[in-house]
Parts: C-alpha cells; structure tokens; sequence
C-alpha cells in the first residue's frame, strides 16, 4: 500500500529525518528573481512615465 502524502519519515532515536531542502530553496531562488525582475520593471516603468511627464510639462 502507498504511503500517504503527510506520512513523517520514521527514524531511529537521535536522528533527524531527511527533508527535501534542496529542491524548495532552489524553487524559492526562482522565484525571488521573477518578483525582483517583476520589480524592476515596474520601477523602470514609472521612472519612464516620470521622465515623460516632465518633458511635457
């Protein structure tokens, strides 16, 4: 029978059971760069619109 999803690794006493760290920190890395390219577009944009605003004016 499969082990369900929320099943805790058993481990013997005194071990820490292993977690899969690795995999969600590099997730984690990913996406921090989308969200601060996100951001810098988004600074980019207002700075753009700014600089235009004034030139107009």
């Amino acid at each position: 029978m499969a082990k369900p999803h929320n099943a805790v690794p058993q481990t013997h006493q005194g071990e820490t059971p292993v977690v899969k760290q690795k995999n969600e920190e590099e997730g984690l890395r990913g996406t921090f760069a989308s969200v601060m390219l996100l951001g810098l577009f988004l600074l980019l944009s207002w700075i753009g619109v700014f600089v235009l605003f004034l030139v107009r004016g």
